[in-house]
C-alpha cells in the first residue's frame, strides 16, 4: 500500500532571526536583497549528490532530497518574477530562462491569472488565483500520488502553515542575522507544537531543521 502524498517545503533558507527573503524583489535582487541566505548554496544538489564534483558532505546529503518524489510545486508570484499587478506583454518566462529546475507542473499563485507557459524539460507554469486549500486541491489533480512542494517565498509558505496544510519542512538556518525582511514565523507563535522537529548542525555553520507534522507524517 502506497503512503499518502505529503505537502512539503524543501530546503527553505532562513536567517538566525527568522527572515527568508528581503522586502523588495527586483530583477537584480530575486529574493529581495537577502542573497546572503544563499552563501552556502551552489545549486549542484539539484542533480543529486552523486553528480557533485566535490566530497559528499552532510550538507550535500541533506539537500540532495530536493525534488525527490515531488509531482508539482506551488509558488507565490514573487518567486516567479518581480512583476506586480496585471501582467504586461514583456515575454517574461521566469528567472530560469529556458531550463527551470522543476521538471513538473508548477502552480503560481497570483490575483492575475494568465495562460500557462510550457517548457521542453517538463516544467509547466499554471497561473491561478486560489486560496491555499484550493491550490492544494488543484495540485493533487496534477500530482497524483506524488508529493506537493510549497516552493516559497516565505509569505506563501506562511499562508500554508497558517492553514495547517504542511506535512514536512526542511529549513536550512544560515549563520547570519539580517535584521529585516520577510519573516517566516510572523503570526505563527506556538506552531512548533504541531511538529516533531529534528535538528542537525554541520561543520559549515548551517543548521538543518526537519519538521514532521505530528500524526500526519505520511508514513
Amino acid at each position: 500500500m502506497s503512503r499518502p502524498s505529503r505537502v512539503r517545503v524543501d530546503l527553505l533558507n532562513i536567517s538566525l532571526d527568522g527572515y527568508a527573503a528581503g522586502t523588495t524583489i527586483t530583477l537584480d535582487h530575486p529574493i529581495g536583497g537577502a542573497e546572503l541566505l544563499f552563501a552556502h548554496f551552489d545549486g549542484r544538489f539539484i542533480g543529486g549528490v552523486h553528480s557533485a564534483d566535490a566530497p559528499i558532505t552532510a550538507d550535500r546529503t541533506a539537500t540532495s532530497i530536493w525534488g525527490q518524489g515531488v509531482g508539482v510545486e506551488i509558488m507565490g508570484r514573487g518567486k516567479f518574477g518581480p512583476q506586480t499587478g496585471p501582467w504586461s506583454d514583456d515575454e517574461w518566462r521566469g528567472w530560469w530562462e529556458d531550463e527551470p529546475p522543476f521538471q513538473t507542473p508548477v502552480i503560481v499563485l497570483t490575483h492575475h491569472p494568465r495562460e500557462s507557459i510550457d517548457f521542453a524539460n517538463g516544467t509547466t507554469f499554471h497561473f491561478v488565483d486560489a486560496s491555499p486549500h484550493e491550490a492544494i486541491a488543484q495540485a493533487r489533480e496534477l500530482a497524483g500520488d506524488a508529493d506537493i512542494r510549497i516552493g516559497g517565498g516565505p509569505s506563501t509558505v506562511r499562508s500554508f502553515l497558517d492553514a495547517d496544510l504542511i506535512d514536512f519542512m526542511h529549513l536550512t538556518v544560515e549563520p547570519i542575522v539580517l535584521g529585516e525582511g520577510v519573516s517566516l514565523w510572523e503570526g505563527l507563535g506556538g506552531i512548533e507544537s504541531r511538529f516533531d522537529v529534528e535538528v542537525i548542525a554541520t561543520r559549515s555553520g548551517l543548521v538543518h531543521q526537519f519538521w514532521n507534522r505530528l500524526g500526519r507524517s505520511g508514513e
